[in-house]
């Protein structure tokens, strides 16, 4: 039988009511397939497209099968890059929001010490980078007594990256006694073997694709000398026109030149490359999928984690020299179901890389010719209108969900000797409040921070400005975000 709303599975109403708030309304096929099996806590290994949905897939199930009562960590989540660990703790939250997730998210070149606090509180789904998880693991600031469930996500990008054997270590820590999931656009031999040795006996689901690409995108290359790129580019992207564009280079110093050269002539970019500060890269992320600017120029350390449904171009200014590469940049755009081009640079010299990646994704891509002149001047004015014209920023899904939602800040914690039962108690206890309208309660030694849902903020605030928790009147206001 086809599920056609997330209200046929066996899912609380806390997690229905989260996805209706994000417009989840229909579950996508590896949705489909693979809750109902998550659900009834069994061992899986996807092959899924990327774009096709698969982090809720394993995001429902998971917020959907941990038990709000306990404190200590139950499943764990590895990604390959500190991009998609955020999207997805991001994602989890969503989810889990109102029946009161917490997730952490843990990676690299990002405080150790800040990452180790926030494990001391309640923390229910821990989500990160091998290297960083293994560390807190060794160190033993991340707790695997009560860790149910392992999720592998991405796991060719683990193989590429060289994390396959962090992974492994990882494993070998974990309880015996866990369910297992394992998703991935490929299933090269060496993960094969990993989902053999460790997993017991896994569901295996296929998401057939065009191909290995999604059909939802057309391809095209273009054929050109390097020194003839830049011209390229500019042609292209006035004869295309995009809404938003993703610029994918082989090097950082070709994503810095590139910016630059846009940039002079008043192009709206911004870049992301793995030498940017952890934080500098999430801001350049968050503007992009808000449309802040147009234009994206990054390395492959971008084609993982950028969830943006909208994306309606990917340029390979420089070709991927790995295939599966190729598969992961383009994947950017034709998310969703929505239509998508990808267009891609080859050097006389580089065909064999234009062979291997035609070979792994079974069909030969068109070559066009660089736009006229002619072509460019028609085009020439909507671009330039385009350009001109101020922004539309979108609303992110999660600020929709959030908009009825107010953090309170307690100018007490665990040194007081407050708990979460004793804000539930109190809070519970003021007129037309239940517990439904308490969200995430977060405790730290000095301070705690207090979800209310419901757009009930207000009248939570003015209540517990007279109100004592534990026989003490706290200090109370609107958390900074």
């Amino acid at each position: 039988m086809t599920k056609t709303s997330f209200k046929d599975y066996t899912l609380s109403k806390d997690i229905v009511r989260a996805l209706g708030s994000l417009n989840y309304m229909t579950p996508t096929e590896v949705q489909e397939k693979v809750l109902p099996i998550a659900l009834n806590k069994k061992d899986l290994v996807v092959k899924s497209q990327t774009g096709s949905g698969k982090t809720a897939a394993f995001a429902i199930p998971i917020c959907e099968m941990v038990e709000w009562e306990e404190n200590k960590p139950q499943a764990l989540i590895l990604t390959p890059t500190r991009e998609l660990a955020a999207q997805v703790k991001e994602d989890v939250t969503n989810i889990g929001r109102f029946k009161r997730i917490k997730a952490a998210a843990v990676y690299g070149k990002s405080p150790f010490a800040k990452q180790k606090l926030e494990l001391k509180q309640k923390t229910h789904v821990v989500v990160g980078t091998p290297g960083r998880v293994l560390d807190h693991i060794e160190k033993g600031t991340l707790n695997l007594d009560k860790l149910n469930y392992l999720v592998i996500d991405e796991a060719d990008e683990m193989l590429n990256m060289g994390f396959i054997e962090q992974v492994e270590a990882i494993i070998k820590r974990l309880p015996s006694n866990r369910v297992t999931m394992l998703f991935s656009a490929t299933l090269p031999e060496d993960i094969e073997k990993l989902c053999h040795k460790y997993m017991k006996n896994p569901i295996e689901i296929e998401i057939q694709a065009t191909g290995i690409t999604t059909d939802t995108i057309v391809h095209s290359v273009v054929e050109v000398r390097d020194e003839d790129k830049f011209p390229l580019l500019k042609d292209i992207t006035v004869v295309e026109n995009p809404d938003s564009c993703i610029i994918f280079c082989r090097t950082q110093e070709n994503v810095d030149t590139v910016v630059e050269v846009l940039e002079r002539s008043d192009y709206p970019c911004d870049k992301i490359h793995g030498g940017m500060y952890q934080e500098d890269r999430f801001a350049v992320m968050n503007d992009f999928k808000r449309g802040v600017f147009r234009y994206l120029v990054a390395t492959d350390v971008a084609a993982r984690g950028i969830d943006i449904e909208s994306i309606s171009l990917v340029i390979n200014f420089d070709i991927p020299l790995e295939k599966e590469g190729y598969v992961h940049r383009t994947g950017r755009t034709g998310r969703a179901g929505k239509s998508g081009k990808a267009i891609t640079f080859v050097t006389p010299y580089e065909n064999k890389f234009l062979a291997e990646i035609e070979d792994y994704i079974g069909f030969s891509i068109t070559k066009i010719e660089a736009p006229t002149k002619d072509e460019v001047a028609t085009n020439r004015g909507a671009f330039e209108e385009k350009i001109e014209a101020r922004p539309e920023l979108k609303i992110d899904k999660s600020e929709l969900l959030n908009q009825d939602i107010t953090k309170l800040y307690f100018n007490g914690g665990k040194k007081k000797k407050i708990r979460a039962v004793d804000f539930v108690g109190t809070i519970t206890n003021i007129p037309n409040i239940t517990a439904s309208d308490i969200g995430i309660i977060t405790i730290q030694d000095n301070v705690s921070y207090v979800d209310i849902l419901n757009g009930k903020g207000q009248v939570v605030l003015k209540a517990m400005k007279n109100t004592t928790i534990k026989g003490k009147l706290l200090k109370v206001h609107v958390a900074n975000k």
